[in-house]
């Protein structure tokens, strides 16, 4: 089993690869963090030289990038698919909570000032396929750290694939393809082990990526229904998708919909979740007992 780690997009990055010794060769782990060095060029909001941030300066951008076109286009069907639970659209709701830098700089420490109130979320994008340009509506600006994140992982496993099975790791989104990797899901009593041949887990909580703000603590997982940090009865959501942006998207729908919608919502679609909520309760639900 060969390994390696590194820091990408924010967060800390793990890449599995059970490969033949002789077919090894350093290389193909040399792409993988080099995939997610490019991924993070396009699509981060911190980096002003970013694909993203010229499209959020502009508000248009002609002859975007094949992976622009296609995380945008991701992030909208996602919208469609959770009735504007997931919202690419909520950079400014984001700033507005504090979350205006890096969260290694936010979560360092003091008092993050708020200086905006509640951004308005849910707004219009349009995204021509055939010419390469997006368009945003007037003062919409787009995030795609969540997303972003879990399509660099699949990523990963798309280029890591054709040498044995493998995982990637990429800040709470996970990734497999092939053999039989048991996965650890964390919850207040100990440890949940799921075991995964093909697919994908995320997590989306607001245990994590939180800090301190004149008005109080804030996370990162925006209502866009508000424009503020979602108040849930749950802690956190773990969800199984076929992708890792599919299991993105679904884990912050369920963690946005409460315990309750969530456990009827996984037991309908089928999607295997772990619900933690807010006292510290476990549920299994979409067929997971």
């Amino acid at each position: 089993m060969e390994r390696t780690e590194f820091r990408a997009m924010g967060t800390d990055v793990e890449l599995l690869l059970d490969v033949p010794s002789e077919r090894w060769t350093g290389s193909v782990f040399a792409t993988a963090r080099a995939e997610f060095a490019r991924l993070e060029a396009i699509l981060s909001r911190f980096r002003p030289e970013s694909e993203l941030s010229a499209l959020n300066h502009a508000g248009r951008l002609e002859d975007a990038s094949p992976d622009l076109v296609r995380v945008t286009e991701l992030a909208l069907e996602a919208r469609e698919r959770t009735g504007g639970r997931f919202d690419p659209t909520v950079h400014d709701a984001l700033v507005a909570a504090g979350y205006d830098r890096t969260f290694d700089e936010v979560g360092s420490g003091g008092t993050v000032v708020v200086a905006l109130p509640p951004a308005r979320c849910l707004g219009s994008v349009r995204v021509d396929a055939e010419t390469g340009e997006i368009v945003l509506g007037l003062g919409v600006r787009l995030d795609f750290g969540g997303i972003g994140k879990g399509y660099a992982v699949d990523r990963a496993c798309e280029l890591l694939a054709p040498f044995g099975p493998c995982l990637a790791s990429a800040g709470g989104d996970l990734a497999v393809r092939g053999g039989n990797w048991p996965v650890g899901v964390e919850v207040n009593s100990g440890t949940i082990t799921l075991e995964l041949s093909s697919g994908a887990i995320a997590t989306s909580g607001s245990d994590r990526r939180r800090w301190s703000t004149s008005d109080g603590d804030a996370h990162h997982l925006i209502d866009p229904q508000t424009g503020t940090p979602a108040k849930t009865d749950l802690l956190r959501v773990t969800a199984v998708g076929r992708t890792a942006v599919e299991a993105e998207v679904l884990a912050k729908s369920l963690y946005l919909a409460g315990a309750e919608r969530a456990t009827l919502e996984a037991d309908e679609l089928g999607v295997p979740a772990v619900l933690t909520l807010a006292d510290g309760t476990s549920l299994l639900t979409g067929g997971l007992a």
